[in-house]
């Protein structure tokens, strides 16, 4: 492992880039995911959506390799329909951090909301596209929870979940009013909610 004196610096602090994918689908957990990058960034860190499918799994692939640290954190789809989708989000951003093997001294957080923690931390709007770490984080979190929808769809066939990776595309709500609503739907969200309000679907 390498020495605190290796770790990305910003202020003499060992620096953790946090960020979360999936607030906007109707089905599927949110994943975050967070990284300490080492004293170099993996060339073409940016945004995560600004990137093909092809270039963010080559980018995952080197991050996982070459960072100091990284881990990952969820939120089921019950914690987001118990808690709500922004306290969900937080919750697995809080264990991404809580799962790395080096404890960060700052933590950088993609959007305007801090989960509660004892780091020293700060929200930076659009974040994934200024800090190489938020970056890292973001593609990271995408390719994870991109991987795992591909995988739903095998389990739940007729939504698309391998395309549209649960956002509510007009395909989605179409299968969703075709099929009825899986064990992998937020109940919680809008449309799936009013599907389920109906009386031929109880």
């Amino acid at each position: 492992m390498q020495t605190p004196d290796l770790f990305q610096i910003s202020g003499g602090s060992i620096v953790a880039g946090v960020d979360e994918v999936g607030r906007g689908p109707l089905a599927g957990d949110v994943v975050a995911a967070a990284v300490i990058l080492g004293d170099s960034s993996p060339a073409g860190l940016t945004d995560s959506k600004a990137l093909s499918p092809r270039q963010r799994e080559r980018l995952a692939e080197t991050i996982r390799s070459e960072a100091v640290s990284w881990s990952l954190g969820r939120a089921t789809v019950a914690e987001i329909d118990e808690l709500n989708i922004l306290q969900a989000s937080l919750l697995a951003m809080w264990r991404a951090v809580e799962g790395l093997s080096v404890q960060p001294s700052l933590v950088l957080v993609d959007g305007n909301h801090l989960p509660r923690w004892s780091y020293e931390a700060r929200a930076i709007v659009k974040g994934d596209l200024i800090e190489p770490a938020i970056s890292a984080a973001s593609i990271v979190a995408k390719v994870t929870r991109d991987s795992e929808m591909v995988i739903l769809d095998d389990q739940y066939p007729g939504y698309g979940f391998a395309t549209h990776k649960g956002y509510p595309t007009k395909a989605h709500i179409a299968a969703l009013a075709s099929l009825g609503v899986s064990p992998v739907h937020r109940r919680s969200f809008g449309p799936v909610k009013r599907l389920l309000a109906r009386p031929e679907v109880g």
